[in-house]
């Protein structure tokens, strides 16, 4: 049962890393990781903040940008890919059910993100920890925002493999992974600022604001990286963001894992009753 998986799994690792695209990508996020460490080191000012704060809620901002991007690329192809080029059906030949198929890839595009993401930041705060000495609360913050970088790949990989599974060609699955990216992570704020500065009667209340929120995945990762601690607050200013809301800390994480699992789920059932 484990073993279909983790043979996909591991075919789809090997592909990813011999695409100059993949390669190319993650060489993108660990630059720009380790020029934001540098960047964080220097002087902070009034702020008080030190340097690895600063460079944590440098990363989360990046990350919001750049991981949906690269997870979405990394995926979108995955199965309606395999459909064009005529492989699928030759996969599906061999004892492995089409579940096994959608969570063995997946899982190949996971390992390929978590490494990219586990060596970029990581070599951020090595770095940082030879430089400076941070307190404990701050490497919790770091790895808070490591960990929910992960998910954040995670949810963006199941909604690619949601996009392969309803489309019917590369060049459609491209589009729409491009255009989903662009609403989650640009339109759908710019709409959201539009709605609160003409808001001015305060129709939407902050507990109806919260839930309009939880529909948008980078959103729920940028609140709980940059509104979710003292230390976050300090550096990027949004003291009060969550006060008075329906969603803590604990609320965004369970929230980003349904958004992981729900597309995923979603992907399985789909791909189970499409016809080749």
């Amino acid at each position: 049962m484990i073993r279909p998986v983790l043979v996909v799994a591991a075919a789809e690792l090997q592909e990813g890393l011999r695409n100059r695209w993949v390669t190319s990508a993650i060489l993108l996020l660990a630059l720009l990781a380790f020029s934001l460490a540098l960047l964080g080191s220097a002087p902070i000012g009034e702020t008080r903040a030190s340097a690895l704060s600063v460079t944590t809620v440098s990363l989360a901002s990046l990350s919001v940008y750049l991981v949906p991007l690269i997870a979405l690329m990394l995926s979108y192809d995955a199965i309606v890919g395999e459909r064009e080029r005529g492989t699928l059906l030759l996969l599906l030949t061999y004892p492995i059910s089409r579940g096994q198929v959608i969570v063995g890839k997946f899982l190949g595009h996971v390992v390929i993100m978590s490494a990219a993401i586990l060596l970029g930041y990581g070599s951020t705060g090595l770095y940082i920890a030879v430089i400076s000495d941070p307190p404990a609360a701050e490497w919790i913050l770091f790895a808070a925002m490591l960990g929910s970088s992960l998910l954040l790949a995670g949810v963006f990989t199941a909604l690619g493999y949601l996009i392969s599974v309803l489309v019917s060609s590369r060049a459609t699955a491209a589009g729409y992974a491009i255009g989903f990216w662009l609403y989650m992570v640009v339109i759908f704020d710019l709409l959201l600022l539009g709605v609160v500065l003409t808001d001015s009667s305060r129709a939407v209340s902050t507990n109806w604001f919260s839930v309009i929120m939880l529909s948008n995945p980078a959103d729920l990762y940028r609140l709980f990286n940059l509104a979710g601690s003292e230390s976050a607050k300090l550096v990027t200013g949004a003291v009060g963001v969550l006060d008075g809301s329906i969603l803590s800390s604990t609320t965004l994480l369970v929230c980003l894992c349904l958004w992981l699992l729900v597309p995923l789920a979603a992907s399985i059932w789909i791909f189970k009753r499409h016809e080749l």
